[in-house]
């Protein structure tokens, strides 16, 4: 299996894993996903104080276990302490038979240039090739990344609250990326056909409702993140053939 745009139903993407079963972004919620049968894991990574690239979405820890403390200022060691792994680790835990969607977070209107070269030899050296998608919100960090692994597909991330030229995905234009990943408020069949024309794949976020689910997939869409793979699975499959 390989990220490529789809001719029948939408791939699954599990949201930082099945994450209304598990606790996001940890091994567990990938292995719940696997399990669920998605296509792919959605995750995203950042780095540690001791330059690791860990799993975990907040730029802080206290959504997820009360403290204050930043990511970037706690070594590996102390975030053993909670459920937070490697890049590596998750990768191991999706296995080779799934898609993996790696989401770099990044705020610096710089990008994280030391990130995207971590990401992109982690990758390298477990031979994901195109099984492997890198996104980001940041076109910069983006940017930083096809440089360092041109091979590897990306994706252009953006929701509704951004400035026009993001939310309408301009940067893509110069990044040409493999797909872009508006968020489901931002998505129906004028834009849905401008991208398309442009030969972009779309994977749309992040998306439990079943007659949502049902509205992307009579769209064409290639794919849907969700937090819930086995009901978005079985929403699928209640949808009619053509």
């Amino acid at each position: 299996m390989q990220w490529q745009r789809v001719a029948g139903p939408p791939r699954v993407i599990a949201h930082r894993g099945a994450s209304r079963e598990a606790l996001e972004n940890t091994l567990t919620a990938f292995r719940a996903a696997r399990n669920a049968g998605a296509d792919g894991v959605e995750l995203d990574v950042m780095r540690c104080k001791s330059g690791d690239v860990v799993v975990f979405h907040d730029d802080d820890l206290k959504r997820l276990f009360g403290r204050r403390d930043r990511i970037d200022a706690l070594p590996l060691s102390a975030l053993r302490e909670h459920d937070i792994p490697t890049l590596e680790e998750a990768l191991e835990e999706i296995g080779a038979r799934m898609l993996v969607n790696v989401e770099l977070k990044t705020d610096r209107r710089r990008g994280d240039f030391e990130l995207a070269m971590q990401v992109a030899a982690i990758l390298r050296r477990g031979s994901w090739g195109r099984r492997a998608l890198v996104s980001s919100f940041n076109p910069v960090a983006l940017w930083q990344f096809r440089r360092a692994a041109p091979d590897v597909p990306t994706g252009l991330l953006f929701h509704h609250e951004q400035m026009r030229p993001l939310r309408e995905a301009w940067p893509a234009w110069l990044l040409q990326p493999f797909a872009l990943h508006p968020e489901a408020a931002l998505i129906d069949a004028i834009a849905l056909g401008r991208w398309r024309r442009r030969g972009f794949a779309i994977h749309v976020w992040t998306v439990d409702d079943p007659r949502e689910i049902a509205a992307l997939a009579a769209l064409g869409v290639d794919g849907i993140i969700t937090n819930q793979p086995a009901r978005t699975l079985a929403a699928l499959r209640e949808q009619p053939r053509a």
